[in-house]
């Protein structure tokens, strides 16, 4: 969909529902609708929660971007790029809605919630799950996106999204966050950029006081043995290293951005 300057894409199997929201690439930034839950420089995130015709609660997950300066694609055409990336490696992600930008460059994202997935973190906060029971996916994800040539450069325990349907069975997964999602650069950088993702996993298991440093070990010696890399005392080096320099980064930036690691609301439905 385009009106003048501005543009709004949607996913052909999302056009009912969108006609029936009534939103176009305007009103995603004032539609009564939208709430935010947590607003921070660059960005809005927001929910959108309505019913479908025939009654059935629908969420939708709207990032509202802050305008850039052109040339160069908007945050928004960043992050669908990322999404569609996951999508041609068979690299499970969330389900795309629709995107697009106004005339000054604001743009946005809108993809569909993932019903019944949790965030990894916060399914082990809850105890509804243990680290052993998504060690083994969640390091043959990472192992499948590194071997797909793409990094995420934002790799954290939060956006594995898991569905466990059945006691003792395989975990489903869905990685998220897609805006920073890449190609692999070339064979001398490529290394660097894969040590990143796999420090930030690492990190963000620091968090939870009963995963211990043996599982971790465990994580990585089944990513390597997935991602057929060899010298594992290396990588863990590697790694070690820049979980440290994460570590120092991160409380600088929770100082400056307090609000960047609020939680996403329970949904709750409501009529458009």
């Amino acid at each position: 969909m385009e009106s003048g300057r501005d543009q709004f894409r949607v996913a052909s199997g999302f056009q009912p529902l969108m006609r029936r929201v009534g939103l176009d690439a305007e009103s995603v930034f004032d539609h009564p609708h939208i709430k935010p839950w947590r607003t921070i420089p660059d960005r809005q995130n927001c929910t959108l929660d309505f019913e479908d015709e025939d009654g059935r609660a629908v969420r939708w997950h709207v990032k509202r971007y802050t305008s850039v300066r052109a040339p160069g694609p908007t945050p928004a055409e960043r992050e669908v790029a990322g999404i569609q990336l996951l999508q041609q490696a068979g690299i499970p992600t969330v389900p795309l809605v629709g995107w697009g930008a106004l005339a000054d460059r604001r743009s946005f994202v809108i993809v569909e919630d993932l019903a019944g997935f949790r965030p990894g973190d916060k399914l082990l906060e809850a105890g509804e799950a243990s680290f052993n029971d998504v060690l083994t996916p969640t390091a043959d994800l990472a192992a499948k996106l590194h071997s797909s040539g793409l990094h995420h450069r934002d790799l954290y325990l939060c956006h594995f999204f898991v569905k466990t349907d059945e006691a003792g069975a395989r975990p489903d997964l869905r990685l998220i966050d897609c805006a920073r999602v890449k190609r692999l650069p070339s064979f001398l950088t490529r290394f660097r950029w894969v040590v990143k993702d796999l420090s930030q996993f690492w990190y963000s298991t620091l968090k939870h006081p009963d995963i211990t440093d043996a599982q971790r070990d465990v994580w990585l010696r089944r990513y390597a043995g997935q991602a057929g890399i060899e010298h594992f005392d290396r990588l863990r080096r590697r790694v070690l290293r820049k979980v440290d320099w994460i570590a120092r980064h991160d409380v600088k930036l929770n100082r400056a951005q307090p609000n960047r690691n609020i939680s996403i609301p329970s949904s709750a439905p409501r009529g458009v």
